[in-house]
């Protein structure tokens, strides 16, 4: 199993980001994926999933703001994050099952 995340970046409080995780050694399309995030100081919070049905759920605190997606022929899944506030500022990681990538970092902040 391989996530590869990119897309973190600085970004303005209300401005947008688009994170993506490459992925490879699975079956992507069959595959209920994740999205977490880990906050300085603080612990691992769920974010959001997809299901192999293509349902999602989203945290209360992201809810409105991020959606997550996915492009089954490239293997990839994606979070778009939008309106993002200081409080988003984390390290921002895909998962599957009990396999994670490397992360990618988001700072929100002027």
């Amino acid at each position: 199993v391989q996530l590869v995340e990119s897309g973190g970046g600085l970004v303005q409080p209300g401005g947008s980001l688009r994170l993506s995780c490459a992925t490879s050694g699975f079956a992507f399309s069959v595959s209920a994926m994740s999205w977490a995030r880990q906050a300085p100081g603080k612990g691992v919070e769920w974010v959001s999933t997809i299901l192999s049905t293509g349902v999602t759920t989203y945290a209360s605190s992201v809810k409105g703001r991020f959606t997550i997606s996915r492009d089954i022929a490239k293997n990839t899944l994606y979070l778009n994050l939008s309106s993002l506030k200081p409080e988003d500022t984390a390290v921002y990681y895909c998962r599957f099952g009990s396999s994670r990538g490397q992360g990618t970092q988001v700072t929100v902040s002027a």
